[in-house]
């Protein structure tokens, strides 16, 4: 019966890590979206090269002003 249970709790701790992965997921493809917008890119321009060299100019930018306090 133990075994059960511990059965079932890591079955609910899996589900839980995966929905947590997944929103950190649409967390980052809102962030990339909104910034390909703003910042009027076309995705037809952008290379893995621009993107990682995008990515650390942001990135630097965040760091130096203090990227706002987390809610």
């Amino acid at each position: 019966m133990a075994q059960t249970s511990i059965q079932k709790q890591e079955a609910k701790l899996k589900d839980l890590n995966q929905k947590i992965k997944d929103e950190k997921n649409k967390i980052e493809q809102r962030i990339g979206k909104q910034i390909i917008s703003q910042a009027n890119l076309d995705y037809a321009n952008l290379s893995n090269d621009n993107i990682k060299s995008l990515s650390k100019k942001i990135a630097e930018f965040l760091k130096k002003n203090k990227a706002p306090k987390q809610l």
